[in-house]
């Protein structure tokens, strides 16, 4: 199995937004922000093939579905597809993907499931012949969002993907389109039900499985956000996101799993590692991946 990192659509939105309560005298050492005090984000998703005998992809990023109104509003800097563009110079087009497995269906995760905005076009559907993935807690969210997130939602989506005839609702550790090659979590701190997707590492040690990839999601955006106090304003409940974060860090240190970012500008993947005070950082920091094979070593090369 190899993996790719593939670039979706960027964006620019406000720092202090993607920092919650951290002052911005130690978040832009992390990120410059720009005249707007808005900081650089990738919407960057990963592709497994193959993977349980099918390509993957993890997530579809933002994408270009918006009108350019709003495309400007949220700080979408390109007007094309990139991961369809992206997808591409991988060597693959869109109909070659057979599952998307969707962390949640924010728009800045799920808008590249449609196709790019067209005037007087009705949002479409990409990806005809994937089976798309998304956890029970969280479809229940998306069709019935509350009013703090109503806006990170497509109202569109939740009808387009149940009409496919191609989704399955997750509701514990594996799934049906994946198997055991794939082995979810769940976590509530950022949205309820985010699903948090791990490709299971080659090694095996006391029943469990080393040396894998996770996607992080908005769990853990990219390095800044490992070290544990650092939550978004976009968190519903940052405290306990940040009990859920230590949990996770300290499985994923324990297993020697890498930690593979969506919205990290400079970093798609890293070895997550505890310092001697204690805190969480990253090392083995991988821009991107181009057909890396799974294995501790190789990832970390």
């Amino acid at each position: 199995m190899k993996l790719w990192s593939i670039r979706g659509n960027s964006q620019k939105l406000d720092g202090g937004s993607m920092f919650g309560n951290a002052p911005k005298a130690m978040w832009e050492r992390w990120a410059q922000p720009d005249e707007q005090n808005r900081i650089d984000l990738a919407c960057r998703a990963l592709l497994a093939s193959p993977l349980n005998g099918k390509t993957v992809l993890f997530e579809t990023g933002i994408g270009a579905f918006f009108e350019p109104k709003l495309r400007e509003r949220y700080g979408v800097q390109e007007d094309r597809h990139v991961l369809v563009d992206s997808l591409r110079a991988a060597g693959f087009e869109h109909e070659d993907i057979d599952v998307v497995v969707l962390s949640h269906l924010h728009f800045d995760h799920a808008g590249g499931l449609l196709a790019p905005w067209t005037e007087g076009r009705q949002p479409e559907l990409l990806f005809p012949n994937a089976t798309y993935l998304v956890g029970a807690s969280h479809w229940e969210r998306a069709r019935h969002p509350h009013p703090r997130d109503r806006a990170s939602f497509i109202p569109e989506l939740p009808a387009l993907l149940e009409s496919s005839g191609r989704l399955e609702i997750v509701e514990g550790p594996c799934s049906q389109a994946l198997g055991e090659t794939v082995r979810f979590s769940f976590s509530d701190g950022h949205t309820p039900g985010l699903m948090l997707a791990e490709i299971v590492g080659p090694e095996t040690v006391d029943g469990q499985p080393h040396g894998g990839v996770v996607f992080c999601a908005d769990l853990i955006p990219g390095r800044s956000w490992v070290h544990l106090p650092i939550t978004m304003g976009y968190d519903r409940n940052a405290e306990l996101l940040i009990d859920e974060k230590r949990a996770f860090l300290e499985d994923k240190l324990a297993r020697n799993v890498h930690l593979f970012f969506t919205h990290d500008p400079g970093c798609a993947l890293a070895q997550v590692v505890r310092d001697e005070k204690g805190r969480y950082r990253t090392i083995h920091e991988v821009a991107e991946l181009v057909a890396r094979p799974l294995g501790a070593h190789s990832l970390a090369a």
